[in-house]
């Protein structure tokens, strides 16, 4: 999301596949830009999904400056609109 550029938000991906080299392949085709992990590199214990009681795929997670969770759910519409709402709330209390 362009528009995101610059502005208070990260976006942070964890994958499911288990060939790094395809996922490379597909960052580097996709040109993604963000940080993502396995889910479960080797030698852990317990995979990213298991710990955030990921049920499906993709599960979004939206996390609000407090870091509470006000989004949890797999409609990317209803993730990107709750995160545009919490950025424009951010950037309108840096200007009081």
């Amino acid at each position: 999301m362009k528009e995101m550029k610059n502005r208070p938000f990260a976006l942070i991906g964890v994958n499911s596949d288990g060939d790094l080299d395809k996922i490379r392949a597909i960052v580097k085709k996709k040109n993604l830009n963000w940080r993502s992990f396995q889910n479960k590199p080797k030698g852990a214990k317990n995979p990213i999904s298991q710990d955030w009681a990921v049920r499906g795929w993709p599960t979004m997670v939206v996390l609000d400056e407090d870091m509470r969770i006000v989004y949890r759910g797999h409609n990317g519409n209803q993730a990107i609109s709750k995160v545009k709402m919490l950025v424009k709330k951010l950037e309108s209390s840096k200007d009081l």
